[in-house]
């Protein structure tokens, strides 16, 4: 999807809850405080431009290990639950899309651009990201307001640096816009258009056959 030349931006939050600080799920990579200090300029700035703020809740039965629903991990983080929100839902899937009512939500609000900060980057984040491209909405990705966790299973090991930035740069060969908070804010005051690429370019780039900024 191409990004309109004035895009109808929503920000949407996604899943910043306790669980990803101080629970059973820590995010390692980037420093999570710093991607929720990150998070709550994102939300500030959009309610200054106007941009409404979506806020994301992942719940899961009460048994679960993770996101128990009413348990202090479930909990938004008071980052995100102190601040105003135009839209709120919950949901038990990656992406923010099944069963939520999030696609009808955004048709009727004209939005043609869909800004994605939370938890985590590799998971619910890159997931309600492929949803949206493939229901024709451009997407940005604030990379610095986002974050994940390293994991080891019959596949092998992946650190959190690594997986982090691996779809972050996966992300921006096709899927979305990659940018810092302080990038998105510039371009929200200035009307400036985020950088987006291709798969195509950003192979060759990889391959030395077009340089880093072509």
């Amino acid at each position: 999807m191409t990004a309109s030349a004035t895009p109808k931006r929503a920000l949407i939050v996604i899943d910043v809850q306790n669980e990803y600080l101080t629970g059973n799920l820590p995010i390692e990579y980037p420093d999570p405080q710093q991607s929720v200090a990150h998070v709550g300029i994102a939300m500030d700035a959009a309610r200054a431009a106007g941009i409404p703020v979506i806020v994301v809740q992942q719940t899961a039965p009460a048994t679960s290990p993770l996101f128990a629903v009413d348990s202090d991990g479930w909990q938004l983080h008071p980052a995100v639950a102190s601040r105003p929100r135009d839209h709120y839902v919950r949901k038990t899937l990656p992406s923010a899309y099944p069963e939520t009512g999030l696609a009808e939500w955004l048709r009727e609000h004209g939005i043609d651009t869909l800004t994605v900060v939370g938890f985590m980057t590799h998971n619910c984040d890159a997931s309600t990201i492929n949803h949206a491209l493939h229901n024709g909405t451009a997407v940005e990705f604030l990379h610095d307001a986002s974050g994940a966790v390293s994991y080891r299973n019959q596949a092998g090991f992946a650190s959190a640096e690594d997986i982090h930035r691996v779809f972050s740069v996966v992300l921006q060969s096709r899927f979305a816009a990659v940018l810092s908070t302080r990038e998105w804010v510039h371009s929200v005051k200035t009307g400036a258009a985020p950088v987006r690429d291709s798969i195509y370019r950003s192979n060759r780039r990889a391959r030395g056959l077009l340089k880093i900024d072509g």
